[in-house]
């Protein structure tokens, strides 16, 4: 099971991306389970400082932008 983590404050792209990640999860046709970083404390753990931010199983894949649904499915399988 893949473990994605959506790192933000909930502000609207964080929301966005938490949306889109779980939909190409979907369309991957993977087991996931989706988790909201919303603590500054959290965040800055992962060495990240713009948000929203992306983590599958622990990486960080991306930071600081929405990335479309096609490069999320690249960034999660």
């Amino acid at each position: 099971m893949k473990k994605i983590q959506i790192l933000g404050m909930g502000c609207p792209k964080c929301k966005k991306l938490a949306e889109c990640a779980e939909q190409a999860a979907k369309e991957l046709g993977i087991e996931y389970e989706l988790e909201k970083v919303t603590k500054i404390a959290d965040i800055m753990r992962f060495g990240v400082m713009v948000t929203p931010a992306l983590v599958v199983d622990g990486k960080v894949k991306v930071a600081g932008k929405v990335p479309t649904i096609e490069e999320l499915k690249e960034m999660i399988k």
